[in-house]
């Protein structure tokens, strides 16, 4: 009989935790018994896994006595205070927080891509940002194919991704444009809570995700260039693949889409050698059929684990240079989904 596991999902109430709950119904991971955690706020709330109520307690660090294994997704905070002290009662943690992306010691892990950096975790195994999930799902069969020596990417970043407070915001912003009222004094939150102004989303764009670096980027734009590194070459600061990322929020409600410009080592490459790579490779639904109109779209993608590719087109300036176009639920595969499959791998290469 197979090994049963206890599971802590932290940050149970919210919008990727909701659906950590969903995923891990549907995943293979054998579950014996499930906490779910969450804020003092949230305590008391009941939530369903699989038919059964379960209460959502308050999040402590005696929460995790004989737990196994946390998916969490309370925020950077949260997970720094509590996921170590999970640790030390010895669970495993998968983080979907930036709170440990970047420490050395803890794998930075999307299955499909580098799924054998999970054997080298001490406890903690984060989740990317989910821009980068869905963007190096998308290159890693082209650069296991052909090389790849350059990136860039242009967001697409759909209001979820800021947290269900800001779709929130996007909504009421969106009824009360079309009511005729200023929607200006709606904006609390977007572009971010972090930094000292705030504009509308709804029928605008707005060219910042987080706060802004000295070097005049974003820290979501940091983020995907040196998570891809550290992904893809095991190494944030890697010279061996260039990446850079303009991000962008747009009044999309969920999943994102991102315009993606990449060059591969090989100057003969032909598109159609880029679909046959793409045809069949893990997590990846190739929709490219220009000529019936048939493309990766938002509305489509929500409520799916796959990451969709199209419009696929040589640069014709640029021998070996292409674009794409990509596109997947930021709460799924960008969030709840990879955690969840993450925690999957852990069970199957026996790393719990």
């Amino acid at each position: 009989m197979s090994k049963e596991y206890n599971v802590a999902i932290l940050g149970a109430t919210g919008a990727v935790g909701t659906r950590m709950i969903q995923q891990l119904e549907q995943s293979t991971i054998p579950v014996k018994s499930l906490k779910l955690l969450a804020s003092s706020r949230s305590a008391g709330k009941t939530l369903q896994f699989k038919g059964q109520p379960i209460t959502v307690e308050e999040a402590t660090p005696d929460s995790f006595e004989g737990v196994d294994l946390v998916l969490s997704s309370a925020g950077g905070s949260v997970s720094k205070r509590l996921l170590p002290e999970a640790v030390k009662r010895g669970a495993v943690c998968v983080d979907n927080t930036s709170a440990f992306r970047m420490e050395p010691d803890v794998p930075l892990v999307v299955p499909e891509v580098n799924e054998a950096a999970l054997k080298n975790h001490h406890g903690i195994v984060a989740n990317p940002n989910c821009s980068t999930i869905q963007m190096v799902v998308a290159l890693e069969p082209l650069r296991k194919a052909f090389g790849l020596k350059q990136v860039i990417v242009s967001t697409y970043q759909a209001a979820s991704g800021a947290g269900q407070s800001a779709l929130n915001e996007l909504k009421q912003e969106a009824q009360d444009y079309l009511d005729g009222k200023e929607i200006q004094e709606d904006a609390k939150i977007l572009p971010t809570k972090g930094d000292k102004k705030h504009y509308p989303l709804a029928f605008n764009l707005l060219p910042q995700i987080d706060v802004f670096e000295d070097n005049g980027y974003t820290h979501e734009e940091w983020k995907m260039i040196h998570e891809t590194k550290k992904i893809m070459l095991n190494d944030m600061n890697a010279k061996d693949i260039k990446v850079t990322a303009t991000c962008v929020r747009v009044p999309v409600p969920i999943a994102h889409g991102e315009s993606v410009y990449f060059t591969v080592d090989d100057p003969n490459v032909t598109v159609d050698q880029l679909r046959e790579a793409l045809k069949g490779a893990p997590g990846v639904i190739l929709e490219d059929d220009p000529a019936h109109q048939v493309y990766p779209q938002p509305l489509n993608a929500v409520g799916k684990r796959d990451t969709f590719v199209g419009r696929l087109r040589a640069d014709e300036e640029n021998p070996g240079s292409f674009n794409m176009w990509v596109v997947a639920d930021n709460l799924l595969k960008g969030a709840a989904w990879n955690t969840v499959e993450n925690a999957e791998c852990l069970v199957k290469d026996g790393l719990l």
